[in-house]
């Protein structure tokens, strides 16, 4: 990473790193806590990996003046972290639980001692299994009750947060939860799905009114979006990769900016899109401050008709699974390209795609600033015989990301901050503790925190950066 590449980023640039409360926090039974769908789902037979869970996960509850110190030691400008609902309101509802809102007082007041700015993300999966009882994300009562709780921690911190985030990926909580399955709650129901997507996006809108009654700070919310392309330019891979952007992208952003679901997904779905009020779409477009992008990965997605012929183009599809529900809704399948590096995800890596994505979000939709509120990379980490963890493949990975950013902002788009995925080693969801993206190794018997070399890589990058 040169001098040059890093002028690009202003001294205002927020520089973080970012985790969630059910991957990291442990202390489920704690404090007041209520039960969340995660609590449920990683307990049930054949679930999450190994039979993982998130009772003590980095037992950070625990440990959390070590982690901040090691915030203060990265010296990163801002902190993105998330509120875990059911340890504010046990049931999803009603009076908060004061021992929930001293544990995250208590967090923020350490990071401005440090002066790292907090990032606070108020859904980040981890809903109050009272709710889902009552339907979850598939009842349009649950984003009334999303937008009082949000009113709840606004009230709390609104003194001491500047940025708010206001739900992390409500595509994996609408599709990898109520679709696909392999997510809280499990369920496999396009239906299902398709009401989850408008409930949580009417939920950001009312928490949106809600907050702005309160507060002057700003507010957005966080898609995971990504570069979708057909693996050739046959007509049906063209049909099948206009599909998959809509349901990854398109179904969130043309709401949010253009106060519309997308014609092409009305028709396909139906359902609580198409039913969709004039009064819910200028609640949830009523206008955001900021958005917050995760990316990981470009999608190649092909027509299942033309599978044949992939290897004949250089590409690789798994065909032992059989099809998730959208692939199957869509006749869809995703592909590797061969040759091209992949994280221990089995995600390909372009660090150019993630340029190529937030120029069209810019020229398609927004010129508001943009923050990278996730990028990171899972792999094949160790501890050497010398105690230290050697993850070059990290480094390569944030660096190359990094590079996209400048050159991003060297075509005019306004990108106001990078958080790192992820701080810690942790919980990660349906693969357990079996994939590692921190850049600090945790043992997770013995709670140990080991900074990896991407750590200090990434200390340097961060002082380059506010030297340029």
């Amino acid at each position: 990473m040169t001098d040059l590449e890093l002028g690009n980023f202003g001294r205002d640039f927020f520089w973080g790193t970012a985790t969630a409360s059910y991957q990291i926090e442990g202390a489920v039974s704690e404090g007041g806590r209520g039960t969340s769908i995660w609590d449920t789902f990683s307990h049930s037979d054949g679930k999450v990996t190994n039979g993982d869970t998130g009772d003590i996960a980095c037992d950070h509850y625990h440990r959390l003046e070590e982690d901040l110190d090691l915030l203060g030691q990265l010296g990163v400008s801002t902190y993105r972290f998330s509120l875990a609902w059911p340890r504010i309101q046990p049931d999803g509802s009603g009076k908060p639980n004061q021992g929930g809102i001293d544990f995250y007082a208590r967090l923020i007041d350490g990071l401005l001692e440090r002066n790292i700015e907090p990032v606070p993300t108020i859904y980040h999966w981890d809903l109050p299994q009272s709710l889902q009882d009552k339907g979850g994300w598939k009842m349009r009562e649950t984003s009334y009750r999303f937008a009082d709780y949000a009113g709840v921690v606004t009230d709390a911190f609104k003194d001491r947060v500047k940025h708010w985030i206001t739900l992390n990926e409500p595509w994996c909580s609408a599709w990898l939860g109520y679709a696909v399955g392999v997510h809280a709650p499990g369920e496999t129901n396009i239906d299902s799905a398709v009401a989850a997507t408008h409930h949580l996006l009417l939920g950001h809108g009312l928490a949106l009114q809600q907050m702005r009654s309160m507060t002057e700070a700003k507010i957005g919310i966080t898609l995971n979006l990504s570069v979708v392309r057909p693996a050739s330019q046959d007509r049906a891979d063209i049909e099948v990769a206009r599909l998959v952007d809509g349901n990854l992208n398109r179904i969130f952003l043309d709401p949010i900016f253009k106060k519309q679901y997308p014609g092409d997904l009305v028709s396909h779905y139906g359902g609580a899109i198409a039913d969709a009020t004039t009064e819910d779409l200028e609640t949830i477009g009523q206008g955001i401050d900021f958005l917050g992008v995760n990316f990981y990965f470009p999608s190649i997605v092909i027509a299942r008709q033309n599978i044949d012929k992939a290897r004949s183009q250089g590409l690789y599809v798994d065909t032992s699974r059989e099809p998730n529900l959208i692939d199957a809704d869509f006749g869809s399948a995703g592909v590797h390209r061969m040759g091209v590096k992949r994280t221990a995800m089995d995600w390909e890596i372009e660090a150019g795609a993630l340029t190529e994505l937030l120029v069209r979000v810019h020229d398609e939709y927004s010129t508001l600033p943009i923050m990278i509120t996730e990028n990171g990379c899972a792999t094949h980490d160790y501890v050497n015989p010398s105690g230290k963890v050697i993850d070059d493949d990290r480094i390569e990975y944030i660096e190359s990301h990094i590079a996209a950013l400048a050159s991003a902002i060297e075509k005019g788009v306004d990108v106001a901050g990078y958080f790192v995925w992820s701080l810690l080693d942790n919980f990660e969801w349906a693969y357990g503790y079996s994939r590692r993206f921190g850049i600090v190794w945790v043992d997770y018997e013995t709670q140990r925190r080991i900074p990896k070399k991407s750590f200090y890589r990434y200390k340097e990058i961060i002082k380059a950066a506010r030297d340029a």
